[in-house]
């Protein structure tokens, strides 16, 4: 049987062993907690830093192939159109056409009721009876009097007075007449005539209208386009003026007439680029006897351009411009940023043709704002298509 002092001791072993055991696994909990956590802080520190690494989207440019299509919008013009407005005032009396119908050249469109006019017609012709009638006299007077000059009865003083009278007479008289053909030919603008053959495309009158001598400050009476020829024009950029030259073809499309086209030539330029929109006017022209083609519509013009030498393609979102000048941003070794100088050939609206890149150059689309040469930058990957749905 064992004492009590044994007893004690033995006791007293085993809680120091325990005791020895907690504190080792203490130790052993702080010291993983701390390895833990350095490794928690060290991952941190490496997500926040790649984070602050910007991440950006690439293309490669695009070598410019030896010919490409630019196509500009148009607009469908009558190759001739003539408002026609009124010569002379009164009413209109009756109208023969409407819009839609085709006339030809001299055909009648109107007439006006001249009822003014027709007063100072007959006024005019009393004025030319009257002066006639003066002038005829004054002649045969002059007659008698050259006889009576002859026998010396009359001075030659009076007889000159008559000559002079008589000239007189003589030119009151063709002033007269001068007035009445006048308004003879203004009397015949009362019928309102095509000028040429075509389509009326306007009538602005009805019977009975006050018809008043016509300006550009009130509206035609009537219009006639001849729509068998068509112009069309178009603005094409500066870039474009020297590309495009008289006699060139181009295909034209309009909305109307999905999948037709049209050929129409180059008929003339204006030579002259308009400052406020840096184009310059190209009109073309085409045949429109099917009448298919509408003056005043919009049509789309396709023209075959000759590519520029070396030049490269990229969008229009890559380029850089500050006080350094035109610069496009590329991905280098070690994906750092590397700033590269470029000069533009033409531009495209949403692609620029550019010189000073090579073709296996990353070029970043949106350059963040304050990008540098040296930069770290993350590369984002292509976006991969959405798989298409069972069937």
């Amino acid at each position: 049987m064992s004492s009590p002092l044994t007893v004690n001791h033995e006791t007293r072993r085993q809680l120091r062993i325990g005791a020895w055991v907690i504190g080792l696994c203490a130790i052993v909990l702080v010291v993983f907690g701390l390895v833990a956590r350095a490794a928690a802080n060290k991952n941190l520190e490496q997500w926040t830093a790649d984070q602050a690494i910007t991440t950006v989207a690439v293309v490669n440019p695009t070598k410019n192939a030896a010919n490409r299509s630019l196509e500009l919008p148009g607009r469908f013009e009558a190759f001739s159109t003539a408002p026609i407005y009124a010569r002379v005032p009164g009413y209109l009396k009756s109208w023969k056409v409407d819009i839609g119908e085709q006339v030809k050249a001299g055909q009648l469109l109107g007439e006006i009721e001249t009822p003014d006019l027709d007063q100072q017609l007959l006024q005019a012709r009393a004025d030319m009876e009257s002066a006639k009638a003066n002038a005829t006299l004054a002649e045969s007077t002059l007659k008698r009097m050259q006889s009576l000059l002859d026998t010396k009865v009359i001075s030659r003083q009076e007889f000159e007075n008559r000559s002079g009278d008589s000239i007189a007479k003589q030119a009151q008289y063709q002033s007269a007449k001068a007035n009445l053909e006048r308004l003879q030919v203004t009397k015949g603008f009362a019928r309102i005539i095509a000028p040429f053959s075509g389509m009326v495309t306007e009538r602005n009158t009805d019977v009975g209208a006050l018809i008043n001598v016509g300006s550009s400050a009130s509206p035609p009476l009537f219009t006639i386009s001849d729509s068998s020829k068509l112009r069309l024009y178009i603005n094409a950029p500066q870039n474009y003026s020297s590309a495009i030259k008289a006699g060139d073809e181009a295909t034209i499309t309009v909305p109307e007439r999905q999948g037709k086209t049209y050929k129409a030539k180059v008929a003339a330029a204006s030579g002259a680029i308009d400052a406020r929109t840096n184009t310059t006017r190209i009109q073309l022209t085409l045949d429109n006897q099917a009448g298919e083609l509408l003056p005043g519509s919009y049509a789309r013009v396709q023209f075959a351009i000759q590519g520029i030498p070396d030049s490269m393609s990229i969008p229009a979102s890559s380029l850089i411009f500050n006080a350094a000048g035109l610069r496009v941003a590329t991905v280098g070794t070690e994906d750092k940023v590397l700033l590269k100088p470029i000069s533009i050939a033409r531009d495209l609206g949403k692609d620029l043709e550019i010189n000073g890149l090579l073709d296996g150059d990353r070029v970043i689309d949106n350059p963040p704002d304050g990008v540098s040469n040296g930069d770290k930058v993350n590369i984002k990957a292509a976006e991969k298509p959405a798989p298409k749905p069972p069937v």
